[in-house]
């Protein structure tokens, strides 16, 4: 069978199995927090979450693999490379234009950028793969992310004298450099109230309870009690 009779029949598993050996070679070395495992566990639960939605599982599967193939924190602030990648890459496995569209709109509006954004575009599949990013940010997984972050960066694990600014615009959050505890209250706690999904939010409340329960701890132990 020629090159091209192969990309016009390809089926769509076989461009999930493209697209995450796609992934894991383009995040190789990537930080830990943003590498392969996060994908795939956004992936997982994409899927989970999806079984109680009436979406377009295809799309949902290709977001998820495909939303943070380059993460503008670590293209300069561009948050437009992310979604040209996807493209190349899609339009490389013969994917239909309109999902193609759909993948980079969720791509482009996935991510949290300050409590102050407000998202351009709207579908349950956005809803769907964003609760699951969402929910990769909460929980034991979604602390240690947080300050392994907090560490490339090179940032104080906790100031007292730096409040937390809970009324960022997204260029603030973007440039912030505050310390790691700070995030918890400028998002990760947010996110709860967030979800999209009855699923997800079911799936958040148990990691938001944690996440509580960390602070409790931490602030103890901060004050050497």
């Amino acid at each position: 069978m020629s090159s091209f009779l192969y990309f016009c029949f390809m089926d769509k598993k076989t461009i999930i199995e493209n697209t995450i050996q796609f992934v894991k070679d383009t995040l190789k070395g990537a930080e830990g927090g943003h590498d392969f495992f996060h994908i795939e566990r956004v992936y997982k639960n994409s899927l989970t979450i999806a079984k109680t939605e009436n979406v377009d599982e295809f799309v949902v599967a290709l977001g998820a693999l495909l939303h943070d193939i380059a993460d503008s924190k670590f293209h300069g602030g561009d948050e437009n490379v992310g979604p040209k990648k996807a493209r190349v890459f899609l339009e490389g496995q013969k994917v239909e234009e309109p999902v193609i569209v759909h993948v980079e709109n969720i791509i482009k509006n996935i991510s949290f950028k300050g409590g102050n954004f407000n998202q351009q575009f709207n579908s349950i599949e956005l809803d769907v793969v964003q609760d699951a990013d969402r929910l990769d940010a909460l929980g034991a997984i979604g602390i240690a992310r947080c300050f392994n972050y907090g560490g490339f960066k090179n940032r104080e694990l906790y100031n007292p004298e730096i409040p937390p600014n809970l009324n960022m615009t997204k260029e603030e959050y973007k440039k912030s450099k505050a310390p790691t505890i700070n995030h918890f209250y400028e998002k990760l706690l947010l996110l709860k109230d967030r979800m999209n999904t009855k699923t997800g939010e079911v799936m958040a409340i148990k990691r938001h309870c944690f996440m509580e329960e960390f602070l409790n701890q931490f602030y103890i132990e901060w004050k050497g009690e």
